[in-house]
């Protein structure tokens, strides 16, 4: 398994190096240009390399979970009590999340980049989770630095 991992490492780290080196060779302003005629065939295969790498990322870790969890290795029920705590704060974020403050407008512009209501409630959700769960790293770390100087 480590011999198969470590050639789909080399394989896909040199069709990314190749990629890149090819937009690099072709320029910032002459990059811009293809992309706005629509021409993306030279990012394509960067961004596909992303994805790929993604999706075998989440494929290994959601096996390696399993296997763990499963095989006796993990605790099950603590499992899902931070995995329902990690919804919670997900919940929480969405529910504290308003959106735009321009209601009535279908879209909201930022950068010139189009968003509905919607899009613009999940990332400002997005936004509080990512604020609560610094929050509680954050006074994780504090308590446990103080439990050690106690002791």
């Amino acid at each position: 398994m480590h011999k198969i991992l470590k050639i789909v490492v080399a394989v896909l780290s040199l069709i990314g190096i190749i990629s890149l080196f090819r937009i690099i060779a072709k320029g910032e302003e002459e990059v811009k240009a293809l992309a706005a005629a629509g021409d993306t065939s030279l990012l394509e295969p960067m961004a596909w390399m992303a994805y790929i790498i993604l999706a075998l990322t989440v494929v290994l870790v959601v096996f390696f979970i399993f296997t763990n969890l499963f095989s006796g290795g993990g605790n099950i029920k603590n499992t899902l009590i931070g995995l329902g705590a990690f919804a919670l704060v997900l919940i929480i974020g969405y529910v504290v999340s308003g959106g735009d403050p321009l209601v009535g407008t279908p879209t909201y512009a930022y950068d010139d980049v189009l968003a509905t209501e919607g899009q613009s409630r999940l990332v400002g959700a997005g936004l509080v989770a990512f604020y609560i769960l610094s929050v509680v790293a954050i006074v994780s770390m504090i308590f446990s630095g103080v439990k050690k100087l106690i002791k």
